[in-house]
């Protein structure tokens, strides 16, 4: 006998079913309700793991471009480091994060330099608004598996794919 739904029974009506998802059945065992019968235990259901020991390439692309736009070139740099030789993908976009955002980082100091002189406020927001908006662009290309490169950058790190 499969047991019943685990909703509640208003007074005056049938037995009501809970929305689809995961509930113990009667013997406590979490399984997957689907709102009319019990199906597969959670015990039993796999998940599926990426080809290549788990890492997305994709995925890591992505990262280092997020993180070139929370840490700087840290970011870039740790990924180019841990994951650059074993995806040339990965490579490409760490290595375009790393050089971008470095040559933010000279346009920065330079920024401040020039703040004696005034027009340096103007152009530390301007480069700092181009970072953020350049790096959402790269993250977005990434996670589409596109080839980015960054418009502006001085290519100090070797890696990224010339096309």
């Amino acid at each position: 006998m499969e047991p019943q739904g685990p909703g509640p029974t208003p007074e005056g009506q049938g037995p009501q079913s809970p929305p689809p998802g995961w509930y113990p059945d009667a013997q406590g065992v979490t399984r997957w309700w689907d709102g009319t019968q019990w199906g597969v235990a959670a015990s039993q259901v796999s998940v599926p793991v990426p080809a290549g020991g788990g890492t997305d390439p994709k995925g890591l692309a992505v990262l280092a471009q997020v993180l070139g736009i929370l840490t700087g070139f840290l970011g870039p740099l740790i990924v180019y480091l841990v994951n650059g030789d074993k995806d040339p993908f990965v490579r490409h976009h760490a290595a375009e994060a790393l050089n971008f955002h470095l040559t933010v980082l000279i346009a920065e100091i330079v920024s401040v330099v020039l703040m004696i002189v005034l027009i340096g406020f103007l152009t530390f927001f301007i480069v700092w608004v181009a970072a953020i908006v350049l790096g959402i662009q790269a993250a977005i290309a990434a996670n589409r598996g596109e080839w980015y490169r960054y418009p502006i950058s001085i290519r100090m790190v070797s890696g990224a794919v010339l096309s």
